[in-house]
């Protein structure tokens, strides 16, 4: 019996050698991840499940539902006669103004305080987000009914907004849409907000028109608005109507969209569509946006409990002071390769009570923006790890790239984001990305000088970021597209 349990003791010393063996001759294992090379996503035919006719047909439409599903797409379906290299290269424009603006908006808004903001807006207009981009302040969007009967037009998402807001006739200026400019005299539910209303008052500065009726302006970065009366109207989401949604009709609308008819803001104030429908839905909203290079089913995003993944795991919902908008979370840490980045502590990203610093969670951003110091030694991490691959040149605001030419897949460094209460293990293609199609990959972050770091939608791709206001949390599933 001895002898038998010396053996047994023995074979078992002898399979944890083996295994300790194997991962110093393997330095991958379960540091590593396998990246399948592929090219630039080339934009698919737009297919909507949601058929208008079946929609406008649905007399039992029940505004009693507590549920309501939709599809998204990525704005470049929109931008036609483009290369994928250029519909790249015309991302990175929108991404880099975005971000100017985001943290231009944070830096001003903590350097004021509320009767300061109050004082400097005088008698002009402003709303509570301004972000800056030409074409468009989000990247992905929907397809829904305005108006009673419903007109369907194309509405960009945006969770670093919260005014809705679409261009209406008559226009005094309208930039050029897919669909016709809503008009709002020929919808039967469509009513003007008076001057005095709570809805009005949300406004952060409103106007009145002679007609009593109150006037909102959403004002951009570079200069370009959307201003027009504020009013309340249905909105149609396939056979589910929505009642009552105050929104922006413009009529005057300079330097925005392309394509897109307006926006449904999903950001975190008072005016935002998740806020003004929290009753029905229980404050209480998701999507998931698909990697295009790997999938073509369209992103979704789904109001009301469903919303909630149940392999979601979930981070607190911190609150700026200054600014109600912007969905904050706590980064604890990152780690590359299964170790910790040195110089990499919660201090880098702390919100501090003036409202400076912080994260967040943004739809509209496709890269993510770490503080410099964040970012330099989570490069340098990760250059090292990645020593084996061969380097390239550096593209546009990407310092770090990769000449994968020639091969189908190789393993990478693996990536983790470390929130409170909740890990965001990326899949390979979240952080390594093509940019051209001739094998060269990029990391897909980016430093900024700014305090302010901005966790993007291409770290976001493949997971259900679930937003739950009521529970003042936010959680991320893995695999959630299905």
């Amino acid at each position: 019996m001895e002898g038998k349990a010396r053996n047994a003791l023995l074979f078992s010393l002898f399979a944890v050698l083996l295994s300790i063996s194997a991962a110093f001759s393997d330095p991958y294992q379960s540091q590593t991840k396998t990246l399948v090379v592929r090219s630039l996503p080339h934009p698919s035919t737009l297919s909507w499940p949601e058929a208008e006719a079946e929609a406008v047909s649905g007399e039992s439409d029940p505004e009693s539902d507590t549920t309501l599903s939709v599809q998204l797409h990525h704005i470049d379906f929109l931008s036609f006669n483009k290369t994928p290299e250029q519909l790249f290269n015309l991302r990175l424009q929108r991404d880099v103004a975005r971000v100017k603006s985001l943290t231009s908006l944070v830096a001003t808004v903590a350097s004021l305080n509320q009767s300061e903001a109050r004082r400097s807006a005088g008698l002009s207009f402003s709303s509570s987000v301004i972000s800056g981009l030409k074409q468009g302040s989000g990247e992905y969007f929907t397809r829904l009914g305005v108006g009673t009967p419903p007109r369907y037009v194309y509405m960009v998402l945006d969770t670093g907004s919260d005014v809705v807001w679409l261009q209406c006739a008559p226009c005094r200026k309208c930039y050029t849409q897919a669909d016709p400019i809503f008009d709002p005299t020929k919808s039967r539910s469509y009513a003007g907000i008076p001057c005095g209303a709570p809805l009005c008052r949300r406004l952060d500065s409103r106007g009145c028109n002679k007609k009593k009726v109150c006037q909102y302006q959403v004002s951009y970065g570079d200069g370009s608005f959307t201003f027009g009366d504020f009013s309340t109207e249905t909105l149609t989401f396939r056979r589910t109507k929505v009642p009552a949604v105050a929104l922006g009709c413009g009529h005057d609308n300079e330097g925005l969209f392309v394509g897109a008819a307006g926006l449904l803001g999903l950001g975190r104030g008072k005016l935002s569509f998740p806020t003004q429908t929290g009753i029905r839905f229980n404050r209480k909203f998701s999507y998931c946006l698909v990697d295009r290079s790997t999938s073509s089913k369209p992103s979704s995003v789904v109001f009301g409990n469903s919303a909630v993944s149940r392999t979601a795991r979930f981070t607190p919902l911190l609150k700026n002071p200054k600014l109600d908008t912007f969905y904050y979370v706590e980064l604890l840490g990152i780690s590359v390769g299964g170790a910790p980045v040195r110089g990499i502590s919660p201090s880098l990203f702390r919100l501090d009570p003036a409202g400076n610093g912080g994260v967040i969670i943004d739809s509209g951003t496709s890269v993510t923006r770490l503080t410099r110091r964040a970012y330099i030694a989570m490069r340098d991490a990760f250059r090292v790890r990645a020593s084996h691959l061969k380097r390239a040149s550096e593209f546009s605001l990407f310092d770090t790239c990769f000449d994968l030419s020639g091969k189908t897949e190789v393993k990478v460094p693996t990536v983790v984001l470390h929130f409170r209460g909740a890990d965001m293990s990326l899949p390979a293609t979240n952080y390594l990305i093509p940019v051209d199609n001739s094998g060269t990959f990029c990391f897909a972050f980016a430093g900024t000088m700014s305090g302010l770091s901005i966790i993007g939608n291409i770290q976001q791709q493949g997971f259900r970021v679930v937003y739950d206001l009521a529970g003042t949390r936010i959680g991320f599933a893995p695999r959630g597209c299905a």
